[in-house]
Order: C-alpha cells, then structure tokens, then sequence
C-alpha cells in the first residue's frame, strides 16, 4: 500500500484511479469542518466499490443492540453517528451516456487533497463508447468560517467533440448505513421543495427526532455555453435541478453548486428552513472565489497555530500534517455537547461515539494548540454526563460513577461484555484529564466548579469495585480488561490498579487543595457529595494496600496475574504472513497468547511518568514492547514517547513513522472503514512529547528534546497559559521564541532559562 500515496508536504494525492483501493482513497480524501464532515465520495455517479458518508456532529441513532446471549447489565442499544443526506451528488449524462469512470475508459485521473487550504480535487479524462474525449475537474470543500456551507466548482470540457451535458445536481435523502442491524432506513422524510430560485430538503431520525435540512442553489457558467432547458425535479426524498446544456468543442460548462445544512441542535425545527436558506443566499452572494478565500484565510490560520514544521524528511512532514490536518476537521472546541469519535467523519465503524481516547490521548493535542476552553469544553462534556455514569455504575451493582466506554449521551452503549463491564481503567482516564487539564492550564479553579464531583464520584466506584483479599491484607481489582484488549477477564491488571490507586489518591489531594483554597465551596460540595472522613479513611488504606503484580526475574511490573503463565515468544519470532494477528489467528488463540495490543503498563508508564526512573521505564520497555504487535491504533505513539525518553532514538523514530502513516501507508489493513483520528492526537505528541521531550516539571514548562537522524531541522508552536512559544531543534541548537505573553520561565535540559515577549533564546546543546 506503501506506493499508493506519493509523498508531498502539502497534499494527499492519487494519481491513476485505483478501483479495488477506492474505499482506502475515499477514508483519506475526507473532509469535515467540526459541525460536519463526509468521506471523499465522487460527485458523479460511481458503481464501483464505494462506502457512501456524510455525517453531522452530534446526529445519531441508537440501532438496537443484537446479541446471541444477553446479559444483565447491556446496554439497550448500540449508538451510531448515521450517514446523512448526501448533498454534494452531481449526475452527469454526455451525449446521452451516464458519466461513471467505472464503466468508461479512463484517460488520467488524479484525486488530491490540499491540506493547506482544506480542499479535495479531482481532474480526470474519460473516452465513451463512441470515442468522445471528456475531462473533468470537481473541487469541493466544507467552510472553515462557515460550519454551515459546503461549495462544489464542477468544470466538464468536451475535448474532441460538440456536447450536450446534462448536470443534475440534487441532494438525496434516501441513505442507508452499511453498518446497521436490519438493513433499516433511519431517516424519514419532513418537507422538501425545488424551485427555480433554490431547493431543499428536510430529513429527521427515526426514534430521537433529529431534524436536518440542507439547502441547495447552482449555477452554470462558461464562454460560448448556452442553457438549453433546465428543470426542477422533486420526489420522494430527493430534490434536484437538471440542466441541459450545449458545450461547443474545447469549452466549459462550471456547476457552481452551495450548500447549507442546518440542524435542530442549534436552529428550533420551526426555523430550520428557513435559516438554511438564508444562510444559502449569504453564501450565493459571496460566491465561490471569495468563499474560497476565506476558506484558505482560515486554514492559515488554523496551521499558524498548529503546524509542525520538519525539513529534511517529507515523508515524516507528510504524515504529521495529514494527521494535524484531521483533527482540526474533526473537532473544533465550540460545543461542549461534542466530543471525538475515534473515525471522526470519515467513516462508520465505532458508531463515531466518544471513547477514553479523547481524555487519553487527544486532550494534550488541543490543549497546546488551542484556547484553554476548547480543552475545557471536553472536560465539560464528561461533566455533563456525571448522573448517566452514575446510573451505569448502579446497572452493574456499584457506586460512583463509571463512565462508559463508548457513548453519545453519557450513557453506555457498547455490547461487548469484556468492554462494556470490565474495561473500567477509562475512569481513571476521565480523572487523569482533569489532572491534566490543571496542571497544564493552571486553571484550579475548575476543581470546585466542576472536576471534584467527578473526581470523588470516580473515586467511590473504585472503592466498590475493589476486593480486599484478608490473606493477603492487600486489595484487589478482579475480572478486568487493560488497555491491552487481548487480554479479557484478568485479575489486577497492573495499568488499573495502578490508575485506580492514583484516582483515589488524586481526589484526596484535590480536597486538601479546596478545603485550603476554596473553604467555602468545599464545604457546600462535601454536604452535596455527603462525604465523610470515613470514606476518606477508607480510600487510604486501598491505596496503601493496592496489590501490583510483579515479575521478580526481570524486575519490571506484571502486566496482570498469570501472565507470565503464558509460553513467552517474542513478535520477532511470527512468520510476518501471521499478522496482524487479529486477522489471521482466532480469537481463543489471541487471549492464550502474551502478545499484547497496545500499551499496558507502558500507558502507565508514560502517564504517571514522574513516578519512575528511566530505569524502571527502560527495563519494562525492554520486556513489552517486543511482545507486543501494535495492532491498536493508540499503541505506537506512546511506545515512541517512552522509546525517545530512554534514548532509543532509532525506535522511536520508526514508531513515529508506524503511528504518524498508519493510515496513510494502511499498516493494520483497516483504513478502507474510515482514518484513526484519535491516534493522530498521539502522533502529535510523538513529536513535541517525544522528539521534544515537553512536560510539565514543578509548574513549569520543560522540554528535553533531540532532533532525529536524517532531520535537518523541526519546529512546533505550543500555547500555554496565555503564552505562545515556538520551539526550533537543530542539530546541535533549540532556539526558543514567544511571540505573545509575558516574561516566561522554561526548564531546558534541567536548567532554568527566561524568553522574554517577543524575543528569542537559543541554547547549545
């Protein structure tokens, strides 16, 4: 798959169709603004293979959930981010024949995607049956300023011949999902309407009631064209606009089509289509040029904040905007009812729901790229969902609160018993955000306004689910699953007991700092939490009791009991035509193997880091990382992080490369189903947390970083409380530079250095 995508700083390009790889293009072509986002579907007609997508943030439907065995305690459905109307179709017809390049020759044909301004191109020639030579060339992209509007430049040049091109462009409610139980339409139809002036149609789910319209208005110019008859089409669940137009030999006739698409998440059902349209002839006004300024004004200033700069290794350059790039389509900070699904809007598989990801591994992206309140309106989102995760505790017998594992409205809705109930360590997830949140921000005062009761709720599901085993005098987690999901129904997981220690031990640390700082909020908060000194007693003795399981041997943490019980083999000794093992072995093979998925104790590692030496890291690293196959896409970002922190440079450059092209070089064969958005959050900090060795040491901003072999030079930009600096590695020079803020102390190598406003340091290294 290597050789598919040519390597370009700036663009993602196909050149040459590839029929049997579409789907893989399509995941990659994808484009979204945050408020919507589609795969990178043609325009036109296509028979071949194809996963049709278009999706609208927060838009879902529970499909019910479907199991052969049902169990106390699964959740009632299954939720599902459903593909919405397409609006961006385009029929074709030249000289009476239907323009699919999967039944024409194919004369050139290049797909590309500009990640610098956010758009998706197409240029391609196609021959018909009667030897008549067409090229076409379609841009698209979905607004950056205005998350409403989407806007398609349609060009067709007969080359060899005098046309008649029939253009019907339209929007086609009558979708279905490929991932569903039954097969099931999940929209019906509201209202529609075609006239000469614009068309629209409004769309609402089944079950919940989410009501969509989108809006269209076109246009066809061109020298020497003449519009011979245009017609409104209306039917059931499609509205359209066809035009028949006469295009002299070597001419072109351009569709200006615009699109609006409004929700009632935001606009009452009674306004809907009417704030559509408006908004259709605002952008109709503007027209597609200035739209399209716009458009690149506000990626400049999307990548002025966010870009990562390396010079001397495009492929490494490629692969880091690709994947900044996607989160910035993916996830725009606005709406704190939003969150992260690990495809985005680029496929359906996961439903588009939000996972532990988001807390894990994009929090620290958005955090240092953006205001602290996109950040904190995540943070908020698992607020909001505090009473659903306390229900979900109580479905399972507990107190506290468990967040889901996977959800939309902060109720679970996975159907997999050794996730849904046993894959708890996401808890401690939702608390370490918090941690992490503050520390960052230093925005405290978040704790009494919302973090503690989430942390004290996290923290008394832990003290339920603990087992005190009186033989031993230590407590116990039992019947889990780690991160490493292949291991299922473990006892002590050493990455949960961890986390669930640090939670509880983090909650009492948090209400020390209220009841010192913030008295009198922190007495209203323990009268409605109702916590007493008991309880806190109690959370003590588990975290000075929790069990760890350890291999004496090799003096490094266990990942769980018994798992040394497994016969040993390293990833090393598999014949490569074996993996990914997910895809070639069973799964009673995969759970009696000791190969692991992802980081286990290593995520552990990696998040409570200034608990261990670099020898403690070093010694686990060297024992997991060769069992383990990397077959999750959150697993080779923080082995690359730990490899840079202990001096494996050469490892953690090659894992960068496994994490940063995961899907761009398809490594686990699964990105014909959509991109893995929430590991391109690990991917950034490969760089910055990695290369750059950035933390946060004694409040204070710290970097100890490295450039790898074969880099001439890499640079990024990071906010932090009001400052933005940039950070540029030589090979033996970082120049430090802040272009707004105030004086600011920065920990280099364990030194202290200033970087004034708007001025530079450089340092030898």
């Amino acid at each position: 798959m290597k050789e598919l995508v040519g390597i370009d700083e700036w663009k993602i390009v196909e050149d040459g169709i590839h029929m049997h790889n579409n789907r893989f293009y399509e995941s990659l072509m994808s484009l979204g603004n945050g408020y919507m986002g589609m795969r990178g579907n043609f325009e036109e007609g296509f028979s071949g293979d194809t996963l049709q997508g278009t999706y609208i943030a927060g838009v879902y439907y529970p499909d019910k959930t479907r199991v052969g065995w049902w169990k106390n305690g699964y959740p009632e459905y299954f939720a599902k981010v459903i593909n919405a109307p397409n609006f961006i179709g385009i029929d074709v017809i030249l000289n009476g024949e239907k323009l699919d390049v999967a039944k024409m020759k194919v004369m050139g044909f290049k797909r590309e995607l500009d990640m610098q301004h956010g758009c998706l191109k197409r240029y391609f020639t196609v021959q018909d049956k009667k030897g008549n030579v067409t090229e076409v060339c379609a841009e698209r992209f979905l607004s950056l300023k205005r998350k409403e509007a989407a806007t398609i430049k349609y060009s067709v040049t007969p080359v060899n011949y005098d046309g008649k091109i029939e253009l019907t462009p339209y929007i086609d409610g009558n979708i279905s999902n490929e991932d569903s139980n039954y097969d099931e339409k999940f929209w019906n139809e509201i209202n529609r309407k075609s006239t000469d002036f614009n068309a629209y149609l409004t769309m609402e789910t089944k079950k919940l009631g989410f009501r969509v319209t989108c809006a269209m208005k076109c246009d066809i110019k061109g020298e020497s064209i003449n519009i011979e008859k245009s017609q409104n089409i209306s039917r059931e669940k499609y509205v359209g606009k066809r035009f028949l137009v006469d295009v002299p030999k070597g001419k072109t006739a351009v569709l200006y089509k615009y699109i609006t698409v409004t929700n009632n998440r935001y606009i009452n059902n009674e306004k809907l289509e009417a704030e559509a349209v408006n908004l259709l002839n605002d952008i109709y006004r503007k027209g597609y040029d200035e739209l399209f300024l716009e458009q690149k004004n506000a990626w400049n200033e999307e990548w002025e904040k966010s870009d990562i700069v390396i010079e001397g290794d495009a492929k490494a350059q490629q692969a880091i905007r690709f994947n900044i790039f996607q989160l910035s389509q993916t996830y725009r900070g606005d709406d704190p009812r939003l969150n992260i699904g690990p495809k985005g809007f680029t496929g359906e598989k996961y439903g588009g729901c939000t996972y532990w990801d988001t807390e894990a591994y994009c929090l620290p992206f958005y955090l240092s790229t953006h205001s602290s309140e996109v950040s904190k309106n995540l943070l908020i989102y698992r607020y909001k969902h505090l009473e659903k995760a306390k229900e979900n505790a109580r479905k399972l017998g507990f107190k506290g609160a468990l967040y889901p594992m996977v959800t939309m409205n902060g109720e679970e809705c996975h159907n997999e018993w050794e996730i849904t109930f046993e894959e708890i360590h996401r808890n401690a997830a939702i608390s370490y955000a918090i941690f992490n949140y503050v520390r960052y921000t230093g925005d405290e005062e978040y704790l009494p306004l919302f973090g503690y009761e989430v942390l004290v709720e996290t923290s008394r599901f832990w003290a339920d689910r603990v087992t005190y085993n009186k033989y031993k005098d230590v407590y116990m987690i039992l019947g889990v699953t780690g991160p490493n999901e292949y291991e299922n129904n473990v006892n002590n997981n050493w990455y949960t007991n961890k986390m669930a220690a640090w939670n509880l031990k983090y909650t009492l640390e948090v209400s020390k700092l209220l009841e010192e700082k913030y008295p009198k909020r922190y007495e209203e908060l323990k009268r409605k939490l109702k916590i007493s000194d008991d309880e806190f007693n109690k959370w003590k003795d588990i975290i000075n009791k929790m069990y760890y399981p350890y291999i004496k041997e090799f003096d490094v943490f266990e990942q769980q009991d018994g798992y040394m019980d497994k016969e040993q083999i390293l990833v090393s000794e598999l014949d490569k035509k074996e993996l990914p093992i997910n895809q070639h072995w069973s799964w009673d093979r995969i759970l009696r193997s000791c190969f692991i998925k992802q980081a286990d104790v290593l995520q552990g590692l990696f998040f409570l880091g200034d608990e261990f030496d670099i020898e403690t890291k070093k010694r686990n690293f060297d024992f997991y990382e060769p069992r383990t196959v990397h077959e999750s896409s959150l697993s080779s970002c923080v082995h690359s992080i730990l490899a840079s922190e202990i001096g494996y440079k050469d490892k953690a450059y090659k894992l960068y490369l496994r994490t940063a092209r995961l899907d761009l070089d398809n490594y686990n064969n699964d990105t014909d189903d959509g991109l893995h958005i929430t590991s391109m959050a690990g991917t950034w900090m490969t760089i910055t947390y990695g290369f750059g060795g950035m933390r946060i040491k004694d409040d204070m901003l710290s970097f100890n970083p490295y450039i790898p072999d074969g880099w001439e030079k890499y640079s990024f930009k990071i906010f932090f409380r009001n400052h933005i600096i940039k950070v540029a590695v030589e090979k033996d020079l970082i120049k430090i530079s802040q272009s707004s803020g105030e004086k600011l102390n920065l920990r280099i190598f364990d030194n202290i250095y200033a970087v004034g406003p708007n001025s530079e340091i450089a340092i030898k290294y």
